[in-house]
């Protein structure tokens, strides 16, 4: 059956979310007519892998429609998803952001235009922060202020994907987040490839710490504030000062510190050690003694022995790590890692369960340690949100979505702690 409205399926992560809202702008503004647009993750194999079968689900669900595959394995793969017969047209990371391209793809597109736009995402020097006034839920909402990644980690595609880091500037984040604010959104979050890099490209070179600082001080209005992903070795001065200083600051982050070991983390050209992240978690905790700590963490790195593995799965107890994202590696090709001496796949799948294990333990006692205190939640629902440190909660009366209220947690269900309003 076919659709007039263009449809959109987005895979991988937050950044992807955030730039599929802002093609939904450009297309209703090109007046783009029966498409199917699927925005790609090529973090691993198994997310290309999944993308492909996802095309071939939706051709069968849309024959009329026009098929539109943009994203990141796009970027890296183009060739492999343009010589898919239900693809009729391949749009780099960099094209699928400008209002040109959806111009000339309407009203019926195919055959007016190259079948493959893709090109070089290292020759962009800007982002597209500008496009759209974030997106979420009626809770929260997700700001773009940085894309892409200096840095070639041995396993990692996405710099190809994504091109070299580039900022949106303090302003223009400013300037989105008075107005996301004035709409009435209580939280702000903001997103980013290597979000701890911010500002290297901009005059002066400022820090995600003085992006963190003028946001809170200009929108006095913001209750809630949290950054998603960074890198804790470059984490700076004003930074901590944030973290120490200015509760609206959410005590909640997620590191990507992607294995334990000291040789592991060398092989992956990672810039941190072992005694770094540990001390980075002490450090934080002793300045914010509610903080808690998410982590990526992958499984089978190649060359990855039994003790290798050991020091990662003894790391998320020395860092006291509560949320953790377990990668099983899959190698990608064009990688170093990939040319590396691989660990045998059902090893790789036992150790990323014995993470994953270890990480449900985790969260159960860090819940556990939330009963009977009074928390701070967002509601994400109306009977579902989270607290300040993202644990999921459950009230038994309906509240207002998007609204902030005090509860005392009662008990624990399902790794979803339940309160009552207080």
């Amino acid at each position: 059956m076919a659709t007039r409205t263009p449809q959109f399926t987005t895979l991988g992560c937050r950044l992807n979310s955030y730039e599929t809202e802002a093609m939904k702008v450009l297309c209703a503004e090109a007046g783009v007519e029966n498409a199917i647009v699927v925005n790609t993750c090529a973090v691993t194999s198994e997310a290309v892998r999944k993308a492909r079968q996802e095309i071939r689900k939706l051709r069968r669900r849309h024959p009329d429609a026009r098929l539109v595959v943009t994203g990141c394995a796009a970027q890296t793969e183009p060739q492999t998803f343009a010589a898919m017969t239900e693809v009729d047209l391949v749009i780099g990371n960099s094209e699928k952001m400008q209002p040109q391209t959806w111009a000339s793809l309407s009203p019926d597109f195919i055959g007016k235009t190259e079948p493959v736009q893709v090109n070089d995402i290292m020759s962009v020097t800007e982002t597209a922060g500008h496009l759209i006034d974030g997106f979420g839920s009626r809770s929260r909402a997700y700001v773009q202020v940085q894309n892409g990644c200096d840095h070639r980690c041995t396993f990692c595609i996405i710099p190809y994907g994504r091109g070299n880091s580039r900022s949106v500037p303090a302003g223009v984040v400013v300037d989105q987040i008075k107005r996301l604010v004035d709409r009435g959104f209580n939280e702000i979050v903001l997103t980013g490839v290597d979000l701890t890099s911010w500002g290297a490209d901009l005059p002066a070179s400022p820090k995600l710490g003085d992006l963190v600082l003028r946001i809170l001080k200009s929108v006095p209005d913001l209750p809630r504030l949290r950054i998603s992903s960074i890198d804790s070795i470059e984490v700076d001065p004003n930074l901590i000062r944030a973290i120490a200083e200015e509760p609206r600051l959410m005590p909640h982050l997620h590191l990507s510190l992607q294995a334990g070991d000291d040789m592991i983390l060398k092989r992956m050209k990672r810039r941190h050690s072992r005694h770094d992240a540990i001390r980075f978690c002490e450090e934080v905790r002793t300045l914010r003694p509610e903080m808690t700590f998410g982590a990526d963490i992958i499984a089978g790195f190649p060359t990855e022995t039994e003790g290798m593995f050991e020091n990662s799965l003894s790391l998320v107890q020395e860092c006291d790590l509560t949320w953790l994202h377990v990668f099983p590696y899959s190698p990608r090709s064009g990688t170093p890692a990939a040319r590396m001496p691989q660990v045998n796949s059902a090893v790789i799948k036992e150790r990323a369960a014995r993470l994953r294990e270890c990480g449900t333990k985790q969260v159960t006692s860090f819940l556990s340690r939330q009963l009977d205190t009074t928390q701070c939640i967002l509601m994400e629902s109306t009977r579902v949100g989270r607290t300040e440190q993202f644990a999921e909660v459950q009230l038994p009366i309906d509240q207002a979505e998007g609204r902030i209220v005090t509860a005392r947690i009662t008990g624990v269900t399902d790794a979803r702690l339940d309160a009552i309003r207080v």
